[in-house]
């Protein structure tokens, strides 16, 4: 079925013609040079670093059998006999200058880096989740996608603000500030003057025909927080007309698993909890 879904695809013009040639070249002109980049400069390092440890160790060695050799010399010259022959501690110095010369040699082999050409070994057709999905009426047009869900998500907000509004309520749109929930609304002082707490509204938007709606880890945890003074709002879109909004009080029942981000909760299962804005107060 899925194949069917994306025959069109398949069966592009495209996919006939010679490839190679158009992978070597994207790989020529956007992958090499970064990858040759960084392949030089890390070891450029690596040799630069290496070649200090070398050269200051061989260094030492050459400087320590340079005076040995003297001070035997010098033993040998003045009638002593030295326990080393000062021949040895000279070829030891010929042979550590020698060893330091070839590792810098290597050494600077090892900085220059020359670039082959790629060569293409395999080559795969990528069918999207999202595609499939489309074409199996799954989800919407990647729609106008932006402009959809910013669509879906105003209409949402003004349904949820509205209906707080009818209730008496002060509103504040908290959306842009991350804070936890959307809105909040502040209900109307009762008769003897005591304060009602506020309440705070996630509002979750959703086109007409959408099957779920994604809860982010931090507002599973202010829900769960806040208990009752937290409200979970569904609203259904279809165009500029909506139903709902519909509220779900204590919505999530534990805290999200350990490194999970998000959660996904299908609406009409959601929906059974459900009441209307004038029920939830």
């Amino acid at each position: 079925a899925e194949l069917e879904c994306v025959k069109d695809v398949l069966e592009a013009g495209w996919l006939r013609a010679n490839l190679e040639p158009l992978a070597i070249g994207f790989a020529s002109q956007e992958l090499v040079p970064e990858h040759y980049n960084d392949v030089r400069k890390r070891l450029e390092s690596q040799a630069d670093r290496t070649l200090e440890a070398v050269t200051e160790r061989l260094v030492r060695e050459i400087n320590y059998w340079s005076d040995r050799h003297m001070k035997l010399q010098s033993d040998l010259e003045a009638g002593k006999k030295p326990r080393m022959a000062p021949e040895i501690a000279r070829r030891r110095v010929e042979e550590m200058t020698a060893r330091l010369e070839q590792r810098r040699s290597e050494l600077e082999g090892m900085k220059s880096v020359v670039s082959a050409p790629p060569v293409i070994v395999g080559g795969a057709l990528v069918i999207p989740q999202g595609l499939l999905d489309l074409r199996q009426g799954n989800v919407l047009a990647p729609t106008a996608d932006v402009e959809a869900r910013r669509r879906v998500e105003r209409v949402a907000m003004q349904a949820v603000m509205q209906a707080e509004q009818r209730l008496g309520h002060s509103v504040r749109d908290l959306s842009a500030e991350k804070c936890g929930w959307d809105v909040t609304a502040r209900p109307l002082p009762n008769a003897d003057g005591s304060i009602l707490p506020d309440r705070h509204i996630e509002v979750k938007g959703r086109a007409k025909g959408q099957e779920t709606i994604t809860v982010t880890r931090n507002e599973i945890l202010y829900a769960l927080n806040q208990a009752d003074q937290f409200l979970l709002a569904i609203v259904l879109v279809d165009g500029e007309a909506f139903e709902g909004p519909f509220y779900v009080r204590r919505p999530f029942s534990r805290e999200p698993d350990f490194g999970m981000a998000c959660s996904s909760y299908r609406i009409k299962d959601l929906l059974t909890r459900a009441v209307k804005a004038e029920d939830s107060l």
